[in-house]
């Protein structure tokens, strides 16, 4: 975006049976299940830039993303098998590495908080987690599909220190993208009655 579009004229929503669908279908693929082909780096680029026009109270930006290519999530995954070791079920901690590793891309979304009077961490940390769902509609608008995880990874002190992270900084989301071979299959799904309220 430049200077020149700040301020211009979005065009306002109208009624599109395809997002409808594409919302009412959506449906998370298992990690291990994604292959080639992945996104270009062009459609990584797509991925991202749509991804980031989420809610942000304050406009803080209050997250980053890190986006890795196989040879990474392979040193990664690497790294991580010592300290897979010790954790509670240390053959689960291990098999779930798998999921680092067999996707073709990973967006991994660090939420980073900035200090700031007005706007909660809360918040912030809200914004970075609805960044993560925006990346999951972008690479299924393009026409691949996505796992939004975390894993045991995502909270052991030692292991987010190898990814990088600093700080009041989290883990938010490991996106993993690719393609499957065959349809995920349906889920179970909330009985809203049992979840809403109506007020008058």
């Amino acid at each position: 975006m430049t200077d020149a579009d700040l301020g211009a004229s979005l065009p306002l929503p109208v009624p599109s049976p395809e997002l409808e669908r594409r919302l009412a279908t959506r449906r998370s693929a298992p990690a291990q299940a994604l292959a080639a082909p992945g996104p270009s780096p062009a459609e990584v680029e797509r991925i991202l830039s749509l991804g980031a026009r989420t809610p942000d109270h304050g406009k803080l930006f209050p997250w980053r993303f890190l986006v890795m290519g196989p040879q990474g999530r392979a040193d990664l995954a690497r790294r991580l098998e010592p300290l897979a070791a010790r954790q509670p079920d240390p053959g689960k901690a291990a098999k779930v590495l798998s999921k680092l590793t067999c996707p073709p891309l990973t967006i991994l979304v660090v939420s980073a908080p900035v200090p700031n009077l007005k706007v909660p961490e809360w918040e912030q940390r809200l914004s970075a987690g609805a960044v993560c769902m925006n990346l999951e509609h972008a690479a299924n608008a393009l026409g691949y599909s996505a796992s939004w995880i975390t894993d045991w990874y995502s909270y052991d002190p030692e292991a987010v220190a190898l990814l990088g992270l600093t700080g009041a900084e989290q883990v938010a989301g490991f996106i993993h993208i690719g393609t499957l071979a065959e349809p995920p299959l349906e889920r179970p799904r909330p009985d809203l009655a049992s979840r809403t309220t109506y007020q008058a």
